[in-house]
């Protein structure tokens, strides 16, 4: 990945050479730049990894996840704190996640705590439990493996080639 970035820095870099204008613009850079993903990505093939914006646009999807999720976690948890009488039943949960390096341990544990509603309590260290904590396990257990699950194909996305 870090080969093709340098690598369409360094076709833009050439491309505003070539141009031959008299001083450096920017949307010369860029259409260089524009130019070398095109190149790269007819030959990404070669290079034995995956095209480097794929893993980029995978980013943005898990962001895009993390907000999505987030919000409807909060409109939940808003809905739950407004109402007149306090119906919740806050218990803990036991989920085996597919995920097996550390960093993808981390970011599962670290987005589900940044939801409300859900806590991720403890690792165990094998790495592949997680003891969760929910606020309402009855009604919302459903919503929160869901949320895993999604978070778990899009951290895939992100760190597996």
């Amino acid at each position: 990945m870090r080969a093709q970035l340098l690598l369409n820095v360094m076709i833009a870099f050439l491309w505003m050479l070539l141009i031959d204008e008299d001083e450096l613009k920017f949307t010369t850079f860029f259409a260089g730049f524009l130019v070398g993903i095109g190149i790269i990505f007819m030959l990404h093939r070669f290079f034995g990894t995956q095209f480097y914006l794929k893993r980029l646009f995978a980013c943005f999807k898990l962001l895009f996840i993390f907000n999505s999720e987030l919000v409807q976690s909060s409109i939940l948890v808003l809905r739950q704190i407004l109402s007149p009488k306090l119906k919740i039943q806050p218990g803990i949960f036991r989920y085996e996640t597919v995920l097996e390096s550390d960093l993808e341990i981390t970011m599962i544990s670290l987005l589900l705590t940044l939801t409300p509603g859900s806590v991720v309590m403890e690792v165990m260290p094998e790495g592949n439990v997680l003891y969760v904590h929910a606020m309402d396990v009855e009604n919302e257990r459903d919503a929160i493996l869901n949320q895993l699950k999604n978070f778990e194909k899009a951290i895939m996305e992100v760190t597996r080639s």
